[in-house]
């Protein structure tokens, strides 16, 4: 009877584990609503999103339907699946890292596997509307970038300073590591203060600045320019 009991028991469980399962398939989310992804800001232009998944765990089906980009914030291996299909191989990941993906002709529908060590976290954007006439301009060297946003990225060895340059078009800053960063303006004033990997700040007025690591360790920053 005992037996028995366990045998119904473990039936169930496999039940509501492939029923759970075929859910997440049967029923993508927009990628604000899948649980990871955590939304810490929201304008008429860009959606940004702090993605934290444990080790082995993966995200719900989710819908991204927008050019994106995403800044890679610890070290992990991740494997990507598309709906109805196989899951992807293993890919490294390391702070700094960027990707700037472009909507095809339809939404990308996928599912994110934490394959470890450790955390997996992103800082994930999401550009709400491409620009029909899009800026020519660059205001420094270009990482990379698609047809909604240039990416610039910093590599700041301790005492290290990037050119001058100027942001024309809103734009993110982002902390991929921990940096004591001093930002200074053409006319010698600057400010420095600690920042924290995946810290960022929304700016949409005309800047000209440059960035110096003010710390005793290598810091990376990335700048998400609006074309």
């Amino acid at each position: 009877m005992k037996s028995l009991l366990l045998a119904t028991l473990l039936l169930v469980c496999v039940s509501l584990l492939t029923a759970q399962n075929n859910s997440k398939e049967a029923a993508p989310m927009p990628v604000e609503q899948e649980p990871h992804h955590a939304v810490v800001l929201k304008n008429d232009s860009v959606i940004v999103m702090h993605v934290v998944i444990p080790e082995g765990a993966s995200t719900f089906y989710h819908i991204h339907a927008h050019d994106r980009a995403a800044v890679d914030l610890t070290i992990s291996r991740i494997s990507q699946q598309n709906l109805h299909e196989p899951e992807g191989p293993a890919t490294a990941t390391k702070p700094g890292d960027v990707s700037v993906p472009t909507l095809g002709a339809a939404p990308t529908i996928h599912r994110v596997h934490n394959l470890g060590p450790g955390t997996f976290e992103v800082l994930d954007v999401e550009f709400l509307e491409r620009p029909q006439n899009p800026s020519s301009e660059a205001g420094a060297p270009v990482a990379v970038e698609n047809p909604s946003a240039r990416i610039y990225k910093w590599v700041l060895a301790p005492g290290a300073t990037s050119p001058m340059h100027t942001h024309t078009r809103p734009y993110l800053i982002i902390a991929a590591t921990p940096v004591l960063l001093k930002m200074t303006a053409p006319d010698g004033q600057s400010f420095a203060h600690q920042v924290q990997s995946g810290d960022f700040h929304w700016v949409d007025t005309k800047v000209t600045h440059s960035l110096t690591n003010e710390g005793t360790s290598e810091g990376q920053i990335v700048e998400i320019e609006l074309k």
